[in-house]
This record gives structure tokens, sequence and C-alpha cells, in this order.
């Protein structure tokens, strides 16, 4: 079997492709990576030897100015996107039995194996960006009012329009290139009526959340055996468990000045700091030996050795502090990381800070919180729920479904088109 799996956006977006393209070659399919020529992601997904196929410009550039992307940006990239994905799918997809995308609206990876006549599936990393029944990230089933579901659904039908205006030309125009006639309603065409949740049900529980029939797989983790870098092991053994600050893909979206404040807020409460170097190139503000800046390494071990992770609340980074059963302090700024701080919060695992861009005395209360005993024995607790066989799950069903040659009926009971 040979499986083609697609995205574009941030590591968070291509890691766990990444873990889903191993799952998939254990089971003895044939697995390509289409996503953004980012060093960094060519790094990763070299390391476990699947091929990069590139698409579109690298995220890195859309991201990584002086200031966070315009509307205008948004509109001049979407259909830059629809384009790549018709060019770069339709080549990579070619002898393929299936086709999997992610990441930013996928807008044309389905109309490429609707033509070719392959299997289809959109799989997402939270529900932020499916129809909500709720009012609020976060919130729980049974918590809303009638007029909050109304409201949300008025906003569902926005969001649609939104999109369409993204998309919607160039789809149109690339499709008739093709002999495929229009899609109505873009959005909803690229999500398809079951799509896949690649998140963990303790962290991103879908039961009743959404109108559609998602199916929940669990996080899809890439195993990272790597170790970590002789300086920071230095760093490690040298005193107490640090604070770690890191923002990820994060650029010009980063809170100002948090390496500032987070290092003088874990100095004042008797911590040393470990800053995550990032897109948004945090530095140390001194020479003192009590602060160690790091590039990108191994998170899985990194985070069992750290007193508490201070970071963005992407999907990625979450699980991951999950899984090492140390306390959160998540600073959420854009897409669904409200969504992941207020999940942290209601698991009681650690702090959703108020606002998104902290201050002394308000990172100073957030890290109180995450770092209190009883944060620190619910985050210890919460990591023995966590599953890791996400990736395998997926890889099983998108398997079983092609390679047996299933029929309409089950393709659609799995979520496979």
């Amino acid at each position: 079997m040979r499986v083609l799996l697609s995205s574009w956006g941030s590591r968070g977006d291509v890691e766990p492709l990444a873990g889903l393209a191993v799952a998939l070659r254990e089971l003895g399919a044939e697995v390509r990576v289409c996503a953004p020529p980012d060093e960094e992601f060519a790094t990763l997904l070299a390391r476990v030897g699947v091929p990069l196929v590139p698409l579109g410009p690298t995220v890195h550039s859309v991201v990584a100015g002086t200031r966070p992307p315009t509307a205008q940006d948004a509109f001049r990239l979407a259909p830059e996107l629809v384009a790549a994905r018709f060019g770069s799918l339709t080549a990579a997809a070619e002898g393929c039995d299936a086709l999997l995308a992610t990441g930013l609206m996928p807008a044309g990876a389905r109309d490429v194996a609707e033509k070719l006549g392959i299997r289809y599936v959109f799989a997402c990393f939270h529900l932020s960006g499916l129809p909500s029944r709720h009012s609020s990230p976060g919130s729980r089933p049974g918590k809303q009012s009638p007029r909050d579901e109304t409201d949300n659904r008025v906003l569902w039908e926005q969001d649609a329009q939104r999109v369409n205006a993204l998309y919607g030309e160039a789809l149109t125009r690339h499709r008739a290139a093709i002999g495929l006639p229009p899609v109505d309603n873009v959005r909803d065409y690229v999500l398809t009526d079951r799509p896949w949740l690649a998140a963990d049900a303790t962290l991103c529980p879908s039961q009743g959340m959404t109108d559609l029939a998602v199916v929940q797989t669990g996080a899809w983790i890439l195993p990272d055996d790597r170790p970590l870098p002789e300086g920071l092991e230095a760093f490690l053994e040298a005193g107490a468990p640090p604070v770690y600050v890191g923002f990820g893909s994060m650029a010009a979206h980063a809170p100002k000045d948090i390496a500032r404040t987070a290092i003088e807020v874990s100095r004042a409460q008797g911590r040393r700091v470990l800053l995550a170097r990032g897109w948004a190139d945090l530095a140390a503000i001194d020479d003192a030996d009590d602060c160690f800046v790091v590039g990108e390494v191994n998170q899985q071990e990194l985070f069992r050795r750290v007193a508490v992770v201070v970071h963005h609340g992407g999907a990625g980074t979450t699980t991951t502090a999950a899984r090492a059963g140390v306390p959160q302090v998540v600073v959420p700024r854009i897409a669904d990381q409200p969504y992941w701080a207020a999940r942290v919060a209601a698991l009681g695992i650690g702090a959703a800070h108020d606002g998104s861009t902290p201050t002394f005395d308000s990172l100073s209360t957030a890290l109180t919180t995450a770092l209190s005993p009883g944060t620190r024995a619910r985050a210890r607790t919460v990591a023995g729920t966590i599953g890791t066989d996400g990736a395998t799950v997926a890889a099983k069903l998108l398997f079983d479904a092609v390679g047996q040659g299933a029929g309409p009926a089950l393709r659609e009971a799995d979520g496979i088109g």
C-alpha cells in the first residue's frame, strides 16, 4: 500500500505526520510526506527516513517577519497553497492508494484524490476548527445555553463564508482545469462528515462536542530516543530542575519581552531557567549561570527533567508536557492555543495565563499555581491516562480499510472517503 500524507503548517502540523508515517511503514506501507520545505521539517523527516515532497513556501518565510501575518497576507497565501497542492500532490499521489491531509485548511487535497480516484482522509489535531456546540474553549457538554449554541452555529456559517472567500475562486479555477465541477462549501468539502481527530481523549474529549462524527485516534506521537546535548545535560545536573520557557514556531506572535519576564519571575521564585530559542529567537538577558538557552532538542526526555513548562499552548507541546507529568503554564496567543490553555486549567495540570502578554505579576501568579504540590501531583496522575498508540491506531485504521479493499459501508464508518 502507498500513502501520501500532506500538511502545510508549523512543526506541530508536520511532526505528527512523521509519527503516522513510521507507524504505517511498520505495517508494510510505503509512505511519503508532502510538507513545507523548511530545513527543520526536512531534518525531522530525514531522521526517520521518510521522503519529503516540498509543498508551497516555507512556513518560516510567512510567519517569521517583524509583524504577524495580516488578512492581506492570508488572501495572498491561500490561492498560492491551492495551486501548490494541485501541483505537488497530483505528482506525489500518483500510484498511491490514499491521501491524508491536515494542517492549514488543505483546500486542493481532496480534489486531487477525487481526480485520481483514491481515498481521502482529513485529520485535525484539535476541535477548534470543527463546528462546536459550546460557548467557550474547554467548556463541558451541558454547560451552554440555547443562545450559545445558536451563536456558535451562526459563527460556523460565517466561517464557511470566510473560507470560501479565501479559497473558493482558486479552487474553482483549478478544479475546472482538471474537469471537476465547483464546490459550493469549500470548508465542509475539505473537512468531510467524519474527520479524524489526532488528539488524546483526556486532553481533548470529542464526544458531544461537535456536530460531525469525529473518529478520534489519539495523538500521533513520534518516539524520540535522541540523547540531550552534553551542555544541556551539564546544566540540568548542576542544580534543581529549571523552569522551561519555549514558544516553538511562534515568531512575531510570541509575547513581547517574554524571555526577560520569565527569567525575572523565575529568579524571584528561586528557580533556574531553560530557554528554548525557537522561531522567536529567545535569548538570555545576561551572562548568569542560572539560565541556559537550547535549540531543537528531545522534548520527550527534557520535559521529564524540568519543574514546569511555560509555553504557547500548541497541541504537540501540551501533549508532550502532559505525558511527562510536568505542570504547565500556557500563555495562549492565537488559533487553538486558548483551547489547550483552558484544558490544562480544567484538568488541574497547570495554569492558563490570564491574558496573552505576561507581566511580572501575572506570570508570577500562574507560575505559583503550576508549581504548587497539588498541581504537581495532579500532573503526574493525568500523565498515566495519556495514550501513546494514536499513530498505530490511525495506521491500522487506514491500512486495513485500504489494504483489504473495504467496501463503501466500512469506509464510511471509518471516516474514509
